[in-house]
């Protein structure tokens, strides 16, 4: 998903921000892949790309079977049901001048032939699900907590029975004390209706709690895919490295003797990104050829993939852990 930069009173192409960049991965119906990554990385992007809510610039998503990156947007609107969006900002996602009841019945009016006293029964099983009282039906958004305007915002997304639901960094913009409530419900919808989530954050400690596998991404790249305890217990590129680093921990004995990875320099710029890895001006461990040559994106363990020059020769277990210990 490239932006295009134009310049000039006569709007030249100059350029391009390579927001998502080669971005490859699956996931496997009833699971949860999280999506980690600093700010500006390309995290909501890619999420948004998923959905075709952008037109991508290049390659293939396939949904369920059926091949979406490069269909109308008007042929799409027979799949919008069954992928659905939890966005970011609860208060910017629903409209103010709308009441919980027409938020969440929005999807039905525009996607089934429900009549509207069966539409209204519908709203109120969602908001029973989600944990919002059926009093609260006719009130509008500015009535409402962070947490429960979240709530809101999930049962829109579930209004149509989706089967996949993108969560655009849904706890970020709640207290801490109301984020596990969330989570919580999401875990428990997921049991019930056999959801598949994208959950993108960068909160990674509530990461490891809720995904089954883990995506690490760094200026539009996947740098590192694993299965979470595999990764959280024995992380392998670098800036996965460094990113568990800066988990805080709450032992005072474990945080005073933890090694720390502390990182130089900023992120490059996505419309100028450097030769070689996109990691290369800020990695502890780099090497010459990380300079001039970009990494393949492959397999080095059975289900754990990365993207760096390190592991490069590794052929077995045995060389990723020396290629590992080794920076």
């Amino acid at each position: 998903m490239h932006f295009p930069i134009l310049t000039g009173f006569f709007r030249r192409h100059t350029g391009d921000v390579k927001a998502v960049d080669g971005v490859s991965f699956d996931i496997y119906e009833g699971e949860t892949l999280g999506l980690v990554g600093e700010s500006g990385c390309g995290k909501s992007t890619c999420g948004r790309a998923v959905l075709r809510l952008y037109d991508i610039t290049d390659g293939s998503i396939i949904m369920d079977g059926s091949e979406i990156g490069s269909t109308p947007q008007a042929a799409l609107r027979p799949k919008r049901p069954t992928m659905q969006m939890v966005f970011q900002d609860p208060q910017a996602s629903l409209n103010p001048r709308m009441t919980v009841q027409a938020i969440i019945q929005e999807p039905l009016d525009e996607h089934t032939d429900l009549s509207s006293d069966e539409k209204r029964e519908k709203v109120l099983e969602l908001m029973d699900a989600v944990g919002l009282n059926r009093r609260f039906a006719g009130r509008y958004p500015h009535a409402f907590s962070g947490g429960q305007r979240q709530r809101i915002g999930i049962a829109r997304a579930l209004a149509l029975n989706p089967k996949f639901i993108v969560c655009d960094e849904p706890i970020a913009a709640l207290d801490v004390s109301i984020q596990a409530q969330v989570v919580n419900l999401l875990e428990d919808l997921q049991q019930k209706l056999g959801l598949t989530y994208l959950f993108i954050s960068h909160d990674l400690s509530m990461v490891r709690h809720i995904a089954t596998r883990v995506a690490v991404m760094y200026l539009g790249k996947i740098v590192e895919l694993a299965p979470r305890d595999g990764l959280y217990a024995d992380p392998l590129h670098p800036y996965t490295k460094a990113l568990l680093s800066a988990v805080p921990e709450p032992d005072p004995d474990l945080h005073d003797t933890m090694e720390r990875t502390i990182l130089t320099g900023d992120v490059p710029s996505p419309s100028n990104p450097p030769k070689g890895c996109n990691f290369c001006t800020r990695c502890p461990a780099v090497m010459d050829i990380c300079k001039q040559q970009e990494p393949e994106y492959r397999e080095v363990l059975e289900g754990r993939f990365v993207a760096c020059h390190h592991y490069n020769d590794a052929r077995d277990e045995a060389a990723v852990r020396a290629a590992s210990e080794a920076m």
